[in-house]
């Protein structure tokens, strides 16, 4: 278990240099009462979920551009075959219906992938915020029990 410690405080001054600086403060003080353990571990578990909480909307924003530029490639294409369609030997009439087709299916096809846009970009919103939320909840009961009479 020592082990783990060292490991974790070695990844920690890395990611917070600042924490070593706190602890030999508070060893050289001699500060009583403060668990300087407990105080680098919750430090740690708060950038731990920093650092999941980035991860999570990185994923989702790169999901969201991803899906966006599939959905601009199948609009470009399905706009190139309606324009060849127009171009056949139609009809003013059959033109007109089948420009007012395509506007219809365009404009319906657009709603839905906005939508569905939408529903991947509040889904990594969500995702992110649900790990700083799990964190805050766990900082909060570890306040509480730091504030209970012994």
């Amino acid at each position: 278990m020592a082990d783990d410690n060292s490991k974790s405080d070695s990844g920690l001054a890395g990611m917070m240099p600042w924490l070593d600086d706190f602890k030999q403060m508070v060893e050289k003080y001699k500060l009583p009462n403060v668990d300087i353990a407990a105080l680098v571990e919750w430090q740690r578990k708060d950038m731990e979920a920093l650092v999941e909480a980035n991860r999570q909307a990185n994923e989702g924003i790169r999901a969201l551009i991803e899906r966006r530029n599939e959905i601009l490639g199948e609009t470009f294409a399905e706009w190139q075959a309606a324009v060849q369609n127009l171009a056949g030997n139609m009809t003013g009439t059959d033109v007109l219906s089948k420009q007012a087709d395509i506007a219809k299916q365009g404009v319906e096809k657009a709603v839905a992938n906005f939508r569905e846009l939408t529903q991947l970009e509040m889904q990594a919103h969500t995702n992110a915020w649900k790990v700083v939320q799990e964190r805050m909840q766990e900082n909060m009961a570890n306040l509480q029990k730091l504030l209970q009479p012994k």
